[in-house]
């Protein structure tokens, strides 16, 4: 895996690469970084596309710009640069759960930039009154008791519910810890705003015009199969499968079926 820097304006991006082939870029989830994306950059896929796992403004080794919020109308700005500077072509894009939420962004925004979709773990709904909440009692969480708190709570709503003496449930649980113990508060608290002010884009769906996959575990609490069955419904052509046994996390918990399932997307 090679790390590359994209530096424009007053931002600097880091990208991770790894693999050969037509560029795919993955949109990591909150609060986390490209590191959720390992298994993929080192499994099958990469004999099948050049994989470009974004570091998102403020996440992994992408500083922090001092931005209020983390709109995902900003990110998608960021990715169509990233995609700009990358490749003269259309890109498969991938994002799972609020990199989900920014890919449905840069589909409204820079939809020429794409030539295939993966949804993974995501809705395209806004939250409602009772999610916006939450985002603010995150907020007020990470900010009075510190990212170890976040992180002590995370994992129990990101991943499948595992027997305690599962020694892969224990390293999923110590690798998401370690990703959202290293982030900044700002960002945190930046992702948080911009995920409960974010457009409800379920009107959208209809007009994506590439092919889609939407996957999703079938154990996520946080956008459950049924919210996956619905957003596929209304893309014209999207494909939903339930992967079993994953919570929200699907390429972490079962990365051979998320290798196996967008695999065999791409190559139809």
């Amino acid at each position: 895996m090679e790390t590359r820097f994209i530096t424009f304006e007053s931002t600097r991006l880091a990208v991770h690469v790894a693999g050969r082939g037509p560029v795919a870029i993955l949109l990591h989830g909150y609060p986390l970084d490209h590191r959720m994306w390992l298994d993929a950059l080192q499994g099958p896929l990469a004999q099948q596309r050049t994989l470009v796992a974004l570091d998102l403004r403020g996440h992994g080794l992408s500083p922090w710009c001092g931005d209020r919020a983390h709109t995902m109308e900003l990110f998608a700005d960021d990715v169509a640069t990233v995609i700009h500077t990358l490749t003269d072509e259309p890109v498969d894009l991938v994002g799972l759960s609020m990199g989900g939420y920014a890919a449905l962004a840069v589909m409204e925004r820079h939809a020429p930039l794409v030539r295939s979709l993966v949804l993974t773990d995501t809705r395209a709904r806004a939250d409602d009154a009772a999610g916006r909440a939450g985002r603010d009692a995150g907020m007020q969480t990470v900010v009075e008791k510190g990212r170890s708190a976040l992180s002590a709570a995370m994992p129990a709503k990101l991943l499948a519910p595992r027997a305690a003496d599962d020694a892969h449930g224990l390293l999923l649980r110590a690798r998401l810890q370690t990703m959202i113990e290293s982030q900044a508060v700002e960002t945190i608290v930046a992702d948080l705003r911009g995920m409960r002010d974010r457009s409800d884009r379920a009107a959208m769906l209809a007009s994506i015009a590439v092919p889609t996959l939407v996957l999703v575990g079938e154990h996520d609490v946080l956008t459950p199969p049924a919210d996956a069955h619905a957003m596929a419904a209304a893309i014209p052509g999207a494909r939903c499968v339930v992967v079993p046994g994953c919570g929200h996390m699907t390429p972490m918990e079962d990365p051979a079926a998320f290798a196996r399932e967008v695999g065999a997307f791409w190559g139809s």
